[in-house]
């Protein structure tokens, strides 16, 4: 990908590239335009990917064999045969009605915001169900995303920065650990720091017999819970992170405005961060909204290693159930994350970078 050649400062740079010494594009003069009609054309893809989305989320758990009724009643053979349609009534897989009608009455509802009931839950509300897990999914999964991406961006910026100097070892070590599979460095972590240093508990979000409230005391057993889980994540993920970085910072390294900015005797550190950072980083923007979209998701292999609580466990559970209402729930609140997450990428694109903005004129 070629790299985006940033406009010098007015100090810097009065007049066209030419005049500054570089290859950039005359800019033109005044405040950037904003580019509307690609931010409207990636609106309408959103839109139309979302339907899909819904649509699918819809089928989907339909094409399964069995239903969240037929595994009730596989528990509880006391039923009635008209309680068991009175349940699937209740929770829109009344066979009674046609697929189409189904589907119908399943956008009437999103419309209304009702995402049904959850028969794995007592029947409680499923939007209930998934606001009580996606707060644990989030604080810990996205803080140690958040985490990941500074150290790895930042880390894998200096290494490029620095080729051939001893900061490479970097590259080779966080590539490893990211190679390793994400249960076994739990359970390895788990079995250093847990078991034989007792540094950290086990598993759980916090210690048993205290009741979630916002106090000091519960706040720190969140903290400490979540640290081992959180560092692992860190570790699995920041080999991407630096090694992406890196490789896009020795592209940007070769370009002419890196040249003509060291020749003119600019700091190293306003070379690095203020140039070459600033275009390298930019693949880097698309892959992390990626991220954080799938945030939302959690990570299913650590919450089962970790017993933590979140939005990644309750699907697991939902699909061994057959639990329509409630695995349609986290779906739609991951598809949408996610495609939140791009439209804010996307956006991020579209001012960063001034090929975008030129997609418009």
């Amino acid at each position: 990908m070629t790299a985006v050649e940033p406009q010098l400062p007015v100090d810097d740079a009065p007049g066209d590239a030419v005049s500054a010494g570089t290859t950039a594009t005359t800019a033109k003069a005044g405040r950037s335009r904003v580019p509307w009609r690609f931010l409207g054309g990636r609106a309408a893809f959103y839109l139309f990917t979302l339907w899909a989305a819904i649509t699918i989320n819809f089928f989907l758990p339909r094409f399964m064999k069995g239903d969240a009724v037929d595994q009730y009643l596989a528990r509880n053979r006391n039923v009635s045969p008209e309680a068991a349609e009175a349940l699937r009534a209740l929770l829109g897989i009344d066979t009674d009605k046609s697929m189409w009608q189904q589907y119908l009455d399943y956008w009437a509802l999103l419309l209304r915001g009702d995402l049904g009931v959850s028969l794995l839950h007592g029947l409680r509300p499923v939007s209930e169900v998934i606001s009580q897990a996606l707060p644990w999914t989030v604080g810990l999964v996205g803080f140690a995303t958040i985490i990941s991406f500074l150290i790895g961006t930042i880390g894998g910026a200096i290494v490029g920065w620095r080729r051939g100097s001893r900061a490479d070892v970097l590259i080779p070590i966080t590539t490893f650990l990211s190679t390793i599979p994400y249960f076994w460095l739990g359970l390895l972590a788990i079995a250093v720091f847990s078991v034989n240093l007792k540094w950290f508990p086990i598993g759980k979000a916090y210690g048993v017999g205290m009741s979630p409230e916002f106090t000091p005391e519960f706040i720190g057993q969140v903290i400490h819970h979540g640290t081992l889980p959180a560092v692992t994540i860190i570790i699995a993920s920041l080999g991407g992170w630096m090694l992406g970085m890196r490789n896009m910072m020795l592209t940007v390294l070769d370009e002419d405005y890196i040249t003509v900015a060291q020749a003119k005797g600019m700091p190293n550190s306003r070379v690095l961060w203020r140039y070459a950072a600033r275009n390298a980083v930019l693949p880097q923007i698309q892959s992390f909204a990626l991220s954080i979209g799938f945030i939302v998701g959690g990570t299913i292999v650590m919450e089962m290693v970790f017993s933590y609580p979140g939005v990644g466990k309750l699907l697991l559970d939902a699909t061994n159930a057959k639990d329509y209402a409630l695995m349609q729930g986290v779906f739609l609140v991951i598809t949408l994350s996610v495609l939140i997450a791009n439209v804010l990428a996307d956006v991020a694109y579209a001012f960063l970078d001034p090929r975008t903005r030129q997609t418009e004129a």
